[in-house]
């Protein structure tokens, strides 16, 4: 695949998944079709030698694997997350203000607020509806795909001094308009019947909801060479879809290959279906139990195994460069990114950082290094906290972009197949 269907195939991942279920959704599809088997938390596992499985983890979590013909021949694991900053719809969101209509929204990880205004919003995610058994609710995925939704901005000529940087405060100016209401107030509690029509149901039998705003505008590929991508949830589908393809793609015909791609790394990862759980843990335990190997031997294997940490990067800023390093300076289509940090809030050291440079260098695969400035804080990832609770050697790699944590991202349209490439070269 050349790269420009690599992109593409990309931004169809990103098209249907505008919510962590529907990345979970999607992803399931593309394993099925590759002969990955399902699995489900609540039963007993039968596994064989040579066969390919996944389970789903509170339906925003999945694990994939896959087992060689001799198990025991190394373990290997990419791990990435579905989660992405943005707004979800609060508990009896209706809003009425001089007959607008509003939703009230809270944010969720560390979005650019600014960056959602004036936009078309759509809405999706999981809503719980009424079912025969209180500890069993039927779950419907929704994605109203077209827009609802808008953010708008005050105009200039209301506050002379927007271009000098505004403060956004997110309980007030982050509200989105979604209607026009009847002055006799009859229809105040407009979003309730408007979910319960688009569903099929009644709206006293809606029990409570997930759901994400997201922008309508779908993404793209641009530049005078069309050497961009610009797109909503880069950071992390680009993962997402590099674990896939990777471990589907892989030729490894021993050991055990997983990928783990987790919800709830914008938040922090420690939820029960986060990275910062023991989730993983028990997910691989339980395939050396269900094959017959001892607990011992489960934790050799992770002592001697190997895991990616599959997280974008910053690319450095063409008008801005001095936020970045003075000597490390990741660039658009320039590879690979080896994330890399004293205070290890990305989890490699010299040994992790010499294999993944190698892995590269054996496949051809352009790469490069980021290092935060000294004199700034940086972010984090999954790597440092699911590899404290997996104790293995731990890489962070992903590819660079620009306006990280903005609505609409970018990043280069050549990194996104050498990203793939690693990682099937990983599972190769």
């Amino acid at each position: 695949m050349d790269t420009k269907q690599t992109a593409e195939k990309l931004l169809q991942l990103i098209k249907t998944s505008p919510s962590t279920f529907h990345t979970v959704e999607t992803s399931i599809h593309i394993l099925e079709k590759a002969g990955f088997i399902k699995l489900m938390t609540t039963e007993v596992w039968k596994l064989e030698l040579g066969k390919k499985y996944y389970t789903s983890v509170y339906g925003s979590t999945l694990i994939a694997f896959r087992i060689g013909e001799k198990a025991r021949d190394g373990l290997r694991v990419a791990a990435a997350h579905t989660d992405f900053p943005c707004l979800r719809i609060k508990p009896a969101a209706s809003i009425s203000e001089n007959t607008y209509g509003k939703l009230n929204v809270e944010t969720y990880g560390g979005l650019i607020l600014n960056t959602w205004l004036d936009r078309p919003l759509s809405i999706a995610g999981k809503v719980a509806i009424k079912g025969s058994n209180p500890f069993s609710p039927e779950i419907k995925l929704i994605d109203l795909k077209r827009p609802l939704l808008t953010i708008p901005n005050l105009a200039i000529h209301m506050n002379r001094n927007v271009n000098e940087g505004v403060a956004l405060n997110q309980q007030k100016d982050m509200l989105p308009l979604a209607t026009m209401l009847k002055k006799d107030g009859k229809d105040k509690n407009f979003f309730d019947g408007f979910l319960a029509k688009k569903i099929g149901c009644n709206k006293e039998d809606i029990l409570s909801y997930e759901l994400t705003l997201y922008p309508t505008e779908t993404g793209c590929i641009m530049g005078f060479k069309d050497e961009f991508i610009s797109s909503p949830r880069l950071d992390n589908l680009t993962s997402v879809q590099a674990c896939l393809s990777g471990i589907i793609e892989g030729k490894r015909k021993q050991g055990i290959d997983i990928i783990a791609l987790f919800d709830n790394e914008e938040v922090g990862n420690h939820t029960k279906q986060g990275a910062g759980s023991v989730v993983l843990p028990q997910i691989i335990e339980r395939i050396y139990e269900t094959l017959g190997y001892s607990r011992s031997a489960y934790f050799s294997d992770v002592a001697g195994g190997f895991m990616l940490s599959v997280d974008v990067a910053h690319a450095m800023h063409p008008n801005v460069p001095e936020k970045n390093d003075i000597t490390n300076k990741p660039i658009l289509n320039g590879g690979v990114v080896l994330k890399m940090a004293a205070n290890q809030s990305y989890a490699g050291d010299a040994e992790a950082i010499a294999v993944a440079a190698e892995l590269c260098n054996q496949d051809n695969i352009l790469y490069q290094h980021f290092v935060n400035r000294s004199d700034a804080k940086g972010g984090s990832t999954l790597g440092s906290i699911v590899s404290a609770l997996l104790p293995m050697r731990t890489m962070d790699i992903g590819v660079p972009i620009l306006a990280m944590h903005s609505v609409r991202e970018l990043m280069g349209i050549k990194d996104q197949k050498a990203l793939e490439d690693m990682i099937k070269a990983f599972f190769s």
